[in-house]
């Protein structure tokens, strides 16, 4: 950290009473925000579409920040401060040397955050209004003319697009699918072909604007007025664009966050308002525009050393989510589902799930080869240690269930549909599987394996014998389970199968494709 950022978290170096600092970084800023102000510096970043690698940049950034965001939120931007050194000490605003610059704001309501009141449930059509009636005159009164309008021509708003697969296609396997890339950049790209006399007509009609360009929820509060602020001053190609551009932006970020409805009210008000109907027919291009830049921002923050290995973490699995986003925008039909065999040991649901794996081009996930795997052994490699202990003891279980989970989460984020074979005979396990499918909005459905006991008695004794066998199940291990295992009462009747695994395994995977729920049988006949 810069000797100087130590200095400015300081209460005193500041030419106004300060009772607490707190800073907050981004990849190009620090942020120091004191109770009445915030204080807003540059970092000496080159990331080829910024450049503040000069103090002399940095400070006609700030003065640009200023003037650009004063049209939407005068009230808040107050303007640019030196930050100065006396040899011994880094001010805000004092005699001395100036090393940096800083753009000085009036702190705004944090829980007044409109990321912040979506958290709470807290948005509704008259905040809309009230975002659309500041939005509308903004946009008719923002600067066009033939140097903005060369932004909104094909081969300029193409650039935009290939840069964004150029830049995440090392993020195919972890962020998206292969499937999912192909299917977003050829919607894309054949939406010029398709469609060159429309963005001609939005150039003539006087679309094209030096707009935002960061327009979503995160860069509005909500409180006496709205105050929409942040946009973009360091590269002209990301602000100057068509109006549809950056409406999508908002009306994505509210589909996003599950709010489809208001989303769809923003987008008609937002027409009625400005008389801009061609917009609807821009509409899902650039949303799926917007969502992928935001997959692969969230992609570049989960490679960054600035953060720790739980935010990395939380940002691919992010941007597998924004990467999910514009793959439906894209018309992409496949929609991934969740099947979990559970039941005894040797009740027949790693048969079942291997072979409806095979007929759906699914790879089961196992939880005795995680588990093995874990521990550095190979799945056939035997363990056999009494019930409750070694690698079956309830905190390495818990281990092992939380990696299942975690693999499935990240699997169904890409798009890929997942099997889980685990015995899952605590209900907490469970719960935690519907939660995370829930929060996914994906179709899940527990198949409940069981047989009669003599036949789980056969099976566990050829198993003994079967050398590639990956299970250390055993018979006093079963009736151990039997004692200890949670009735699945709280899995929702529609999500939850119970089949009979004494049935040839044909006959039983039959039964489960023709038995599972509605949406997971459309789901998996496309």
């Amino acid at each position: 950290m810069p000797d100087f950022v130590k200095g400015l978290l300081r209460p005193e170096v500041y030419p106004h009473p300060v009772a607490e600092i707190k800073l907050v970084q981004t990849h190009i800023s620090y942020v120091f925000i004191t109770g009445d102000f915030v204080y807003k510096i540059k970092k000496p970043v080159n990331f080829g579409f910024l450049d503040f690698t000069t103090l002399e940049k940095r400070r006609h950034f700030c003065e640009r920040e200023v003037v650009l965001n004063k049209r939407l939120s005068p009230e808040i931007y107050l303007g640019v401060e030196p930050v100065t050194t006396d040899g011994k000490g880094f001010f805000i605003n004092a005699p001395g040397e100036v090393i940096e610059y800083a753009v000085r704001m009036r702190q705004m309501p944090q829980d007044r955050m409109m990321d912040v009141l979506i958290k709470d449930n807290k948005i509704d059509q008259r905040i809309i209004d009230r975002i659309v009636q500041k939005l509308v005159p903004f946009y008719a009164q923002a600067a066009t003319g033939p140097e903005i309008d060369f932004y909104g021509e094909i081969p300029q708003v193409r650039f935009n697009i290939e840069e964004n697969f150029a830049q995440t296609e090392g993020y195919i396997g972890r962020a998206l699918t292969r499937e999912r890339f192909e299917t977003i950049k050829s919607y894309s790209l054949s939406f010029f072909a398709k469609r060159v006399d429309l963005f001609q007509k939005r150039i003539k009609s006087g679309k094209i604007r030096d707009g935002h360009g960061d327009l979503y929820s995160a860069n509005i509060c909500i409180a006496d007025d709205v105050y929409i602020y942040d946009c973009i001053e360091f590269n002209e190609r990301f602000r100057y664009g068509d109006v549809a551009c950056d409406i999508a932006f908002l009306a994505m970020d509210l589909d996003f966050h599950r709010l489809g409805d208001l989303s769809g009210y923003f987008i008609d008000r937002f027409v009625k308002l400005s008389g801009d109907r061609s917009l609807i027919d821009v509409l899902d291009f650039y949303k799926c525009y917007r969502a992928y830049v935001r997959g692969k921002i969230h992609s570049f923050s989960a490679d960054s050393k600035e953060i720790g290995e739980e935010d990395r973490g939380r940002s691919l699995s992010t941007a597998r989510k924004y990467f999910g986003l514009a793959y439906r925008y894209a018309g992409g039909k496949r929609k991934p589902v969740l099947l979990i065999f559970f039941g005894l040991i040797a009740s027949g649901k790693s048969t079942l799930a291997r072979d409806l794996g095979k007929k759906l081009d699914i790879v089961p996930l196992n939880s005795d080869e995680i588990r093995k795997k874990m521990v550095g052994l190979v799945p056939t490699e035997r363990r056999l240690e009494p019930f409750g202990q070694g690698i079956y003891s309830t905190d390495f279980s818990l281990l092992t269930y939380t990696k299942l989970r975690e693999e499935a989460q990240a699997r169904l984020e890409m798009g890929e549909s997942v099997i889980l074979d685990a015995s899952y005979k605590d209900r907490a396990e469970r719960t935690a599987l519907i939660k995370m499918a829930e929060e996914l909005d994906v179709p899940y459905c527990f198949v409940y394996c069981h047989c009669p006991e003599e036949e789980t008695r056969a099976r566990l004794e050829r198993r003994r014998k079967n050398r590639k066998a990956v299970s250390d199940g055993r018979w006093e291990i079963y009736l151990r389970q039997v004692e200890t295992f949670d009735r699945p009462e709280e899995i929702p009747s529609g999500h939850l199968l119970q089949v009979d695994t004494s049935q040839t395994v044909a006959k039983t995977t039959a039964h489960i494709l023709r038995s599972c729920p509605e949406d997971i049988r459309r789901a998996l006949s496309r």
